[in-house]
Formats: structure tokens, sequence, C-alpha cells
């Protein structure tokens, strides 16, 4: 039996360019002849992990806020971010978005791939936070997003307040660190091939054939 493709996906929850490097990606699993032999695995990644994890700020504030940018040139930066994201089939209201600390997310993802369902509730989690509006540091909202994706609700309650999968989370970003990630998303194909960013779709599908083609001759 052939052995499955793997793509390790490094992303975080509120990147823009991860939700659209997703997007990217599975059409290019689409035209992929053995997608169905294809796991993609998604690996722990924080853009701002020092932000507290108790409260959440607009998308445009962070960038007026925390990174000095006019207000007026900021909310144009994610217009132009939607549009491109809307070119794509996704659909962005950034000036609803709240930003926070993403470990929580990050660790009920990790749980999430225990149970064989973590690209379902990665996606949710994109629309949920690019889309709605979610505040997606708070559990009862992650436990709600979970059961949509057919997880069990008390469980995933049990992750968030007990701090599961914390260890994974952190592994997931020292790996980051040992290979030289500097951004994400980040992708690696079978552990040999890597694309950087939110390429177009024939970088993936490129990556997806020769990742595909040294790995089974």
């Amino acid at each position: 039996m052939t052995k499955p493709l793997t793509i390790d996906v490094w992303s975080d929850v509120m990147c823009p360019f991860c939700y659209m490097g997703d997007a990217l990606l599975a059409k290019a699993l689409d035209t992929f002849p053995h997608n169905e032999q294809v796991e993609v695995r998604y690996r722990s990644y924080q853009l701002m992990p020092g932000l507290p994890t108790d409260s959440g700020v607009n998308a445009t504030e962070i960038l007026v806020k925390a990174k000095g940018i006019p207000r007026a040139q900021a909310i144009a930066m994610n217009e132009q971010v939607a549009a491109r994201a809307a070119e794509l089939g996704l659909e962005y209201h950034l000036d609803r978005a709240v930003v926070v600390n993403t470990r929580s997310a990050q660790r009920l993802s990790q749980f999430a791939l225990a149970e064989g369902k973590q690209r379902a509730f990665m996606q949710r989690l994109f629309r949920a936070y690019f889309t709605e509006g979610k505040n997606v540091g708070k559990y009862d909202v992650l436990a709600d997003l979970a059961v949509e994706v057919g997880l069990d609700r008390a469980r995933a309650l049990e992750v968030l307040h007990s701090g599961g999968f914390d260890s994974d989370v952190a592994a997931d970003q020292r790996q980051a660190n040992a290979i030289g990630i500097r951004g994400v998303p980040f992708f690696v194909f079978d552990g040999k091939y890597a694309v950087s960013g939110a390429q177009p779709v024939e970088a993936f599908r490129k990556a997806l054939d020769e990742a595909w083609g040294e790995g089974r001759r």
C-alpha cells in the first residue's frame, strides 16, 4: 500500500494569509490525482504570543496602536487583504475581527488532530475569526465550534480548562524555530519540500507532484 503524503502546515488562526493559503492548497488538492492519500496536519504557531488571554482587540486597532500605522492606512490595508481573499471565495470582515491570544485555539486544534477532525476544525476556526467576528479566545466559543465539526463539547471544555495539549503546541513552536520558520503560513510536503506564504495554486501543485514522485519511486 502506498504511504500517504503528509503536509505539515504551520499557521495561526488570526493570520489572513494562512486562511488564503489553506484555500489555495485545497484548490491544488482538488486537481491532484492522489488527493485521497494526502494527510494535512496543522502545526501550531503564534504571531502574537504576548497578547493577553482574557481580552480581544479589533484588528484595525492592533495596526493603529501596536504597529503605529495611521488609521486610514490600516483600514485601506485591511480592505486590500479582504479583496484578495474574496478572489479565492473567502469572506473577510476585518473591521469586526477580534485579535486575541490564540494559544487556547491552538490547543484545541491539537485535540481535534487526536480525534481525526483537525482540518475541519481549523477551517471552522478561520471562518469564525475572519467572517463572523467571533472571539476565538473564549472557551465557550471554541467549544461551540468544536461541536459543529463533530467533537464532544464536554471533552473540548475539559481540554481547555485543564491546559491540555499545551506541550504539543510548544513542541510545534520549537520545531518551527529549529527549521527557521519566521512567518506563516509555511507548508512542508513529506518533510522535504517547502512552500512559504499564500503562493499561487501552481506552486502547491508543483510541490505535491514533486513530493509524491520523490517519495514513491
